[in-house]
C-alpha cells in the first residue's frame, strides 16, 4: 500500500530532484519578520539566506517577491538577493497569494522546472497558499518550514498538516540541503559546508575542529600536554 501523500510524484520517491527544481522565496520581509513568534527570527533569516546560497551554488532558478514592500510588510531582507544575485523579483499588485499575480506565474513557468521548494513568510499564508495552488497544478512542491515563519506554533502546526493534506512535502531546512547537495563527492563540497554553517552555527564548530585535527596532524604539531 502507497502511504505517502505526496502529490504529482507518479509513484517516483518523493524527494528533491536538485536538476528539476525551482526555489521561490516568498515575502521574507522586515516588517513580517517582526510578528513571527513560532522560531527565532535570526534562525529563520539565517535559514531563507542559506536556502539561497544553496540555489546559488547548483544555477537553480530563483524567484523572490514581496507583499505591498513599499507599506508595513516592509521590504524584502536584502541577504537573499545578495546570496543569489541572479534570482529573479516579480512585483506584485497587491495579491495575497502571490501565485495569483500573473506575472509571478508567468515567472515559475517560464523556469520549464516541475519542482519547487518554496519559502515564505508568514507560513500559513505566503508559504501555504502558492504551494496548495501549485500542486493544484501538477507541481512537486517542497515547504521549508523552518525558511519560514508564522506567527505562532499552532498556526505552523495546523498549516503543516493542511499542506500535507494537499500533497505538499513539509520539510526542513536541514533535510533540504543535504537533498539539494547529493553527496560530498562534489568539488564545491567546501562552499557546501558553509552553506550548512550559514544555517547551523553549530556546524561551524565543527568545521574548525576538523580542520585543527588535520593542521595538528600534517603539521606534527606538538600536543600542549607533550610541552
Amino acid at each position: 500500500m502507497n502511504t505517502v501523500n505526496a502529490a504529482n510524484f507518479d509513484g517516483q520517491k518523493p524527494t528533491i530532484d536538485a536538476s528539476d527544481a525551482a526555489m521561490l522565496l516568498i515575502d521574507h520581509q522586515s516588517g513580517l519578520l517582526q510578528i513571527v513568534k513560532d522560531m527565532d527570527v535570526p534562525q529563520l533569516r539565517a535559514n531563507a539566506i542559506a536556502l539561497a546560497k544553496a540555489a546559488t551554488l547548483l544555477k537553480m532558478p530563483v524567484i523572490t517577491t514581496a507583499s505591498v514592500p513599499q507599506g508595513p510588510n516592509g521590504p524584502l531582507i536584502p541577504e537573499i538577493h545578495e546570496a543569489a544575485p541572479h534570482a529573479q523579483y516579480v512585483a506584485r499588485k497587491g495579491e495575497i497569494n502571490a501565485w495569483d499575480n500573473p506575472q509571478f506565474h508567468a515567472a515559475v513557468k517560464a523556469t520549464g522546472k516541475k519542482t519547487l521548494v518554496i519559502a515564505g513568510t508568514l507560513t500559513s499564508v505566503c508559504l501555504a497558499f502558492p504551494s496548495i495552488a501549485a500542486v493544484h497544478e501538477g507541481y512537486k512542491v517542497f515547504a521549508v518550514v523552518d525558511a519560514s515563519g508564522n506567527h505562532s506554533k499552532l498556526a505552523t502546526d495546523l498549516t503543516v498538516a493542511r499542506l500535507a493534506q494537499a500533497g505538499v512535502v513539509p520539510i526542513d531546512i536541514m533535510a533540504t540541503l543535504s537533498e539539494l547537495q547529493g553527496s560530498w563527492n562534489r568539488p564545491d563540497a567546501e562552499q557546501w559546508a558553509a552553506v550548512y554553517a550559514q544555517a547551523m552555527p553549530h556546524y561551524q564548530l565543527l568545521i574548525e575542529s576538523y580542520l585543527k585535527a588535520q593542521q595538528v596532524a600534517n603539521e606534527h604539531e606538538v600536543l600542549d600536554s607533550q610541552r
